[in-house]
């Protein structure tokens, strides 16, 4: 008998060696694997997020067994160390040297831009599971490419709404100047004043600058009825921090995005006790999926999950929808890429689907802080869809 085995695996040998192994039963070829590209921030300030993303990704790749549509996955992991002056040459060894099936980055914009331009250049599908920058989907947006967190434009636009329905008439806006910050305040400034409300004055200071006494005397000047502001990080922390201290949070009230309040609660030392945040994920979520997903994730990293892990998540659930479509035979794009635009992903955060431009239109949360935790006030926008402006897809 082994000496039968030997002879037959001999032959098997021949016929590939020949071109011939096609003849072999289809049966006996498993489903062509899938390399995904994993480039994200594994050191640095925004390591946790590129370990909650890859946390969050393979969690539903485990969920489906080790697979994604019964394909084995093979995972090519290059931390980009959050610098755009690397991103070009790191993204072209994935593609070129790893030749993975698709890209999965990143947190920085500067550096998911460029991992874009290669993407659209070399034609390798791509899903942006963080980074905000509103061209991603808008003036740069390209058939392959897809997105499954946000843009820097809905969470604020959320907030604007938020604060002209309490009945706010003026407001000054505060962020470092730089895109993230100059879009979200885009955002804000566009629904406050659809809701009657005007934005007198737009302060910035330098990325990362964090002396703030100058802008905050400036503030208490102006008086007016809200402050809206962009920050994140330990950036997010002393601002509030020095906001409550100068004496502002007690008369006039201080709104942002999620971000100033998404893993800095700890830091703020109370300062940031009921302060209200609008972002597309919140704690206390009463959605059957996200109570699944947090106690699995919990199990497993022994950690509560955030945002972050979410989107890396939905990323996956992403891209089996394409896989799905295929069937098991070639990956091809186009077959995948339509079947991704058509998906509803059964997200965390709550169902959603894609815009035309490849941008979750999803529920958009309220959130007021308390303790360590961001809980759900209501829905501030049902189903917000960025404008995506220039997207010519």
């Amino acid at each position: 008998m082994e000496k039968q085995n030997r002879k037959a695996t001999r032959v098997v040998a021949v016929l590939a060696g020949l071109g011939l192994a096609t003849l072999m039963p289809l049966a006996a070829h498993a489903a062509e694997k899938v390399k995904v590209g994993l480039m994200l921030p594994y050191t640095g300030t925004y390591a946790a997020l590129g370990n909650a993303i890859t946390n969050g990704f393979k969690q539903y790749v485990a969920e489906q067994g080790g697979t994604l549509a019964g394909r084995e996955v093979e995972y090519f992991v290059v931390d980009d160390e959050s610098d755009p002056a690397k991103a070009t040459e790191n993204t072209n060894k994935l593609v070129k040297r790893d030749e993975v099936d698709v890209l999965v980055g990143t947190v920085h914009s500067g550096v998911a831009l460029a991992m874009a331009k290669v993407a659209r250049d070399t034609k390798t599908l791509m899903i942006i599971p963080n980074a905000g920058a509103d061209e991603l989907t808008g003036p740069l947006c390209a058939p392959n490419v897809f997105r499954t967190s946000f843009t820097n434009w809905q969470p604020a636009y959320a907030m604007g709404k938020v604060a002209a329905e309490k009945g706010h008439k003026t407001a000054v806006t505060l962020t470092w100047k730089y895109a993230a910050g100059e879009q979200a305040v885009e955002g804000f400034a566009k629904a406050f004043e659809a809701g009657g409300g005007k934005v007198v004055k737009q302060l910035t200071l330098p990325f990362p600058n964090v002396e703030f006494q100058a802008l905050l005397t400036e503030v208490a000047s102006l008086k007016p009825d809200a402050v809206y502001v962009f920050f994140a990080g330990g950036g997010a922390a002393k601002f509030v921090k020095d906001y409550d201290a100068a004496g502002l949070k007690k008369s006039i009230p201080l709104y942002s995005s999620g971000f100033l309040t998404d893993g800095t609660l700890e830091a703020m030392g109370g300062a940031g006790e009921g302060l209200l945040t609008a972002l597309h994920y919140a704690d206390g979520l009463e959605i059957p999926k996200d109570k699944d997903f947090r106690t699995k994730y919990a199990m497993t990293y022994k950690m509560q999950p955030d945002v972050y892990a979410v989107q890396g998540y939905d990323a996956a659930q992403l891209l089996k929808s394409g896989l799905d479509a295929v069937k098991g035979g070639k990956l091809d794009q186009a077959t995948m890429v339509k079947a991704m635009e058509a998906a509803t992903i059964d997200s965390p955060r709550g169902a959603f689907t894609l815009s035309k431009a490849h941008n979750p239109v999803q529920d958009i949360y309220l959130r007021k802080a308390e303790g360590k935790d961001n809980k759900l006030v209501n829905v501030a926008v049902k189903k917000l869809a960025d404008p995506a402006r220039g997207c010519r897809m």
